[in-house]
């Protein structure tokens, strides 16, 4: 690196200065030739992420003309990667400079507050594209000694197969001939399954019906509670309710039920009714 002058100015820096190790190898560089720094433009990136050069010092009008000239020398084998590479740096570049001539102290608008919390981002920014740089460096070196690698595709050697263990099988001869026997024996036929679980058992209307008129004619007058009252089931419960329909039908009984969902009195009325002539069903399920 040289300068225009016999001695650096004060913002000025040196290529030895610059730690090398974290230079980009990915393509060659093209060099900026400013007041105050002459190199490569990787290089002048480094000493801004590490705040060791002022990115204000920096004439980025300089740098752009360079870069073009550095594009029309590579003629039409120009990459289009570098010139993205260099739209992405230089505009972070722009608004990282932008937001460092902002002056220090009090600031009353918010918008000045904005850029300066993001000078620090900007940083990030310019650090993550330094990140990206080395990470594709470390890629291809990666790449290329994979490349060198090849697989073992081998069986094992002779000299190897007499050290293996023996089996051991844990059973004697007839105890191997019994298992080997019991895979071709037929198998029974699997346990039934008991559906009684799930389908109740049926309860008969006509002999719930001949509770209900055994018990209105002992007392002529009950409440449907007091027939139902020796009810343990649902289903049973419900045969009761249509034996007094049954009942009801064939005017045996009567009802007294003097609101709707109050207390249901049944009167037994069906002192003439030939039982044999009442028509139930002879099971509900």
């Amino acid at each position: 690196m040289t300068t225009r002058a016999g001695t650096l100015p004060p913002a000025a820096v040196s290529l030895e200065s610059a730690d090398s190790s974290v230079l980009p190898s990915t393509r060659p560089s093209f060099h900026v030739h400013l007041e105050n720094f002459e190199g490569p433009f990787d290089l002048l990136l480094q000493l801004i992420g590490q705040r060791r050069m002022d990115v204000t010092d920096v004439a980025l009008h300089t740098v752009t003309d360079d870069f073009i000239r550095h594009i029309r020398t590579m003629g039409p084998d120009v990459d289009l990667g570098v010139v993205t590479e260099f739209l992405v740096v230089a505009a972070t570049l722009l608004d990282l400079k932008a937001a460092r001539l902002l002056p220090d102290g009090e600031v009353e608008d918010n918008a000045d507050i904005d850029l300066l919390e993001a000078r620090d981002l900007l940083f990030a920014r310019l650090l993550a594209y330094r990140a990206y740089q080395q990470v594709t460096v470390l890629f291809q070196e990666l790449e290329a000694s994979a490349l060198r690698r090849y697989p073992r595709a081998v069986t094992l050697e002779d000299r190897y197969l007499g050290l293996l263990p023996e089996v051991q099988l844990g059973m004697d001869a007839e105890t191997f001939a019994e298992l080997a026997t019991s895979v071709f024996r037929p198998k029974p036929p699997p346990p039934g399954v008991s559906l009684d679980h799930i389908h109740s058992s049926p309860v008969s209307v006509a002999a719930h019906t001949a509770a209900i008129r055994e018990l209105l004619e002992l007392r002529r007058v009950a409440t449907f509670g007091e027939l139902i009252a020796g009810c343990t089931q649902t289903m049973e419960v419900i045969a009761r309710f249509l034996g007094l329909l049954n009942l009801f039908r064939e005017a045996a009984v009567a009802f007294d039920q003097p609101e709707p969902l109050g207390l249901l009195t049944v009167r037994w009325t069906g002192d003439e009714a030939d039982p044999a002539g009442i028509a139930v069903d002879e099971e509900y399920e």
